[in-house]
């Protein structure tokens, strides 16, 4: 047994550790674009996971034994009588009545707890601080305890919302300062009603269930005893609502993994490939002397699980950093209507997932390399490059594989056409993946295109295109590579204008309004509500031609976080503008309401149905107008008349004024005039800036198909520079020939550029067809992300990526042609 591990080790250090580090252009080439992969995916999954598990640590702590939770329909909460009501049901055992929101002080937001003793019973984080309050906080009327996060002392002052309080206790312990980061301020339920403006409201109650109660049949009572004016879940349903605002971040994210690691696999073959084509000497020497094929082909699977295991172990390590600073910078737009302080947290099975998905990829694109192996014969693995049977692309399997690919790819183009929902990114990635392999099927007409382009160069042309012509592998490789990086240049570029351009059409109403004021940024959900009679005191300013009030409210439908958009007469809301004529007369006057399309897809109701909504005030009928295409970053929008809105969901406030300028008046005077009315922090901006704001999510989201664009192009230079160099290094002998009979340097780095300019012209030209095919085809998988219709157009300068991937090409064979001129002709002859 030891011996036959001495000599397993010693061939893999002999062959398979001294390839790869001699080799390390190829080696890190390959280990960066898995390492890409596993950044990806880890960084996605940590992002989703820490929004989700920061809500869920803050349920639990605060639920602690509840089984189920009574909260808002909408942000603005319930009628405190729904308490008294839950109480009486048969089975509950306590009912604990919590206001539970986001608070500001002068240090920044954070998050408002109001409990009473009953909230003791539910044995959370904050029972102790509840059921032993300190000696002082009953003599003190705005005293409250805070979490050491917050920054304040014992006896300390500060102003919370609009109302001063005094710190009565700081809470200690772990299990207090853990809950929310410690950011938070404790205090009695009517003073917490008080500090936000909500006497006689509630925003969650806790219930716990007596023993041996059956927990379906309370749930069914006190979902009865609601009876629609609240929703009835489970304290964690929160997490699932939270998890809704990253939906899009998500699916950008793995989409953009996916493709990362398609590339990397693709990588791993070419680079197993030409680790087979360089080693045929020492293989089939290994062969001679009586070396197994599957002891072979398991060392170049080792090489291949080696590099996947490098590969994902430092993207992991990338993907937990950029993860990290993802949470950091998450737009607000996301994290908006977020109780809890996000905080980053890995979910267990990020990591374990990242690595297979690399290893998998490298190990499944290597078995595929590694089937040449046995094709060849001890005796012919020793022929010259282009000679052997390995070097030739086999006519069946070809068939086989262009078959196969147009089969993918027509049940790929059907589901895409027929948007089937989010199956539809499935089916994208398939077609990309079909492409690789219908390129397969070609290999024998690309290596004859790229070789006809190189003859277009005159004497050099030829004798680099007979070079092309001797090794169908390496060209094939080549040509893909540079491919793949056109294809994903135009691809993602192309897409990013198409979304921005659509969407931009969509938000363009908002340009149109002189002033806008709200208290939100403009990159945020105008949700907060504006001072009562702001909207008198900005009509009164003169020039002003007309005030047009409108709300905003996060809301639950159908168990779905939405965003209710409230509507007045006259409006620029992008919503609004949208819908025709008569629809928006029907809105207003109250005969109906509008949905996005997307959350018409998700509560299954189209144009014509019957929509049950839950409010405050109990369950209301209302029918569905009209389904419109709309952006947002929550799961969907509903479109309602403001004074609806008011009457339905109890949210009285206006939440942004859109102020137009009287004729003749200049709207940048104007705006200087309305900040100086309203008072701060409320924001009053133009309509530049409303458009950037509403704009701003969707850049955000695109960093991260821009950032696998960057990377996608390096790594094929990378791949396109060592395949230029093998191919350099495999024709020593032949260089040395060329040079002894009388061609100079200058015609062997001529030869050298135009086999390379014949790959870049040839992956070049297939790269911009087949990507303006692909950037068609996300354009209608992005409407099925976006939940708007991407118009698609062709990019003026997708031309020019064809010439960029020429122009990389010849820089990548500078190196090479460099190194072949420079060759010792002796040296080179006797090289073979």
């Amino acid at each position: 047994m030891r011996s036959a591990l001495a000599a397993t080790a010693s061939r893999l250090r002999l062959f398979s550790l001294r390839e790869l580090a001699v080799h390390r252009r190829r080696t890190i080439a390959s280990i960066t674009v898995m390492a890409v992969s596993a950044m990806y995916l880890v960084a996605v999954l940590g992002i989703f996971g820490s929004i989700t598990g920061s809500v869920n640590r803050l349920s639990d702590g605060i639920a602690g034994i509840a089984t189920l939770e009574v909260s808002g329909v909408t942000d603005a909460g319930f009628p405190d009588s729904v308490q008294a009501d839950v109480a009486r049901v048969p089975g509950v055992a306590a009912a604990a009545p919590l206001i539970r929101t986001a608070a500001s002080t002068a240090s920044g937001t954070v998050l408002l707890f109001g409990a009473d003793a009953s909230s003791v019973a539910l044995a959370g984080a904050l029972a102790d601080a509840l059921a032993r309050p300190p000696a002082g906080l009953s003599r003190t009327p705005s005293g409250v305890q805070v979490g050491p996060g917050v920054g304040h002392a014992k006896g300390d002052g500060f102003r919370l919302g609009s109302t001063w309080v005094t710190v009565t206790q700081v809470l200690t312990g772990k299990h207090l300062a853990d809950l929310n980061g410690g950011n938070y301020v404790l205090a009695p339920l009517a003073l917490a009603q008080q500090i936000t403006g909500r006497q006689g409201q509630l925003d969650s109650i806790l219930i716990t269930t007596k023993p041996g109660t059956d927990p379906a049949a309370v749930r069914a009572a006190v979902t009865s005893a609601v009876n629609g004016r609240a929703v009835v879940a489970e304290p964690r349903m929160r997490a699932t609502r939270a998890g809704d605002g990253v939906r899009l971040m998500n699916y950008m994210a793995l989409m953009g993994a996916a493709v990362a690691l398609v590339v990397g696999a693709f990588l791993v073959y070419t680079t197993m490939t030409m680790a087979i084509a360089q080693r045929r000497p020492a293989i089939s020497t290994l062969r001679a002397i009586g070396g197994r094929r599957a002891t072979i082909v398991a060392d170049l699977l080792g090489e291949a699980a080696a590099l996947g295991v490098l590969g994902g172990a430092l993207g992991s390590v990338l993907g937990i950093a950029l993860g990290c600073l993802a949470i950091r910078r998450l737009p607000p737009a996301i994290t908006q209507g977020i109780e809890a302080s996000v905080e980053y947290w890995l979910p267990g099975y990020a990591l374990p997932a990242a690595m297979a998905a690399t290893v998998l990829s490298s190990v499944a694109a290597a078995a595929m390399a590694a089937r040449g192996v046995y094709k060849v014969s001890p005796i012919e693995a020793l022929a010259p490059v282009g000679a052997s049977a390995a070097d030739l692309v086999p006519r069946r399997l070809r068939m086989a594989s262009g078959v196969a690919a147009v089969a993918v790819m027509a049940v790929a183009l059907l589901i895409i056409v027929e948007h089937r929902g989010t199956t539809s990114l499935a089916a994208m990635i398939a077609v990309f993946c079909a492409e690789i392999a219908l390129g397969f099927a070609l290999t024998a007409s690309l290596v004859t295109a790229a070789a006809s382009a190189a003859r277009i160069f005159g004497t050099v042309g030829a004798v680099g295109a007979a070079t092309l012509e001797r090794a169908p592998r390496r060209v094939w490789a080549t040509v893909m590579t540079v491919l793949i990086a056109v294809v994903t240049t135009v691809v993602i570029t192309g897409t990013d204008n198409d979304m921005i351009s659509s969407a931009r059409a969509i938000f363009a109403p908002a340009a149109d309004v002189d002033v806008w004021v709200s208290a939100d940024p403009p990159d945020t959900f105008a949700t907060d509500a504006l001072p009562q009679d702001l909207e008198q005191q900005v009509a009164a300013i003169p020039g002003v031609a007309r005030v047009c009030p409108g709300a905003y409210g996060f809301a639950v439908i159908g168990g779905t976080r939405v965003m209710l958009d409230g509507f007045s007469p006259g409006s620029a809301d992008p919503l609004f503008r949208a819908l025709d004529e008569r629809v928006r007369g029907d809105v207003l006057d109250g005969r109906g309401v509008v949905l996005s399309q997307s959350l018409g897809t998700t509560l299954r109701v189209r144009a014509g149905d019957q929509l049950s909504l839950q409010t405050p005030r109990g369950p209301r009928e209302a029918a569905v107008l009209a389904l419109v295409p709309y952006f947002s970053t929550v799961i969907g929008t509903v479109g309602i008349g403001l004074d609806q809105l008011r009457s339905w969901f109890d949210r009285p406030a206006v939440t942004t004024l859109q102020v137009t300028a009287a004729e003749g008046v200049d709207p940048g005077r104007l705006l200087s005039e309305v900040r100086r009315v309203v008072p701060e922090p409320n924001q009053v901006y133009d309509g530049r800036a409303a458009l950037a704001g509403l704009e701003a999510p969707l850049h955000q989201s695109m960093v991260i198909a821009t950032a696998v664009w960057v990377i996608v192009v390096f790594v094929a230079a990378i791949a396109l520079f060592t395949t230029l160099t093998l191919s350099v290094l495999e024709r020593r002998r032949e260089i040395g020939v060329l040079r002894a009979i009388g061609a100079d340097r200058r015609f062997t780095v001529q030869m050298v550029l135009a086999e390379a300019a014949g790959i870049g012209m040839t992956g070049g030209v297939a790269g911009l067809l087949i990507g303006l095919t692909d950037q068609w085809l996300y354009s209608l998988v992005s409407a099925e992300i976006m939940n708007f219709t991407v118009t698609f157009r062709p990019s003026p300068v997708a031309p020019a990526y064809a010439l960029g991937a020429v122009a990389i090409s010849l820089l990548g064979s500078v190196p090479p042609s460099r190194r072949a001129a420079r060759l010792n002709i002796i040296e080179a002859v006797a090289s073979e």
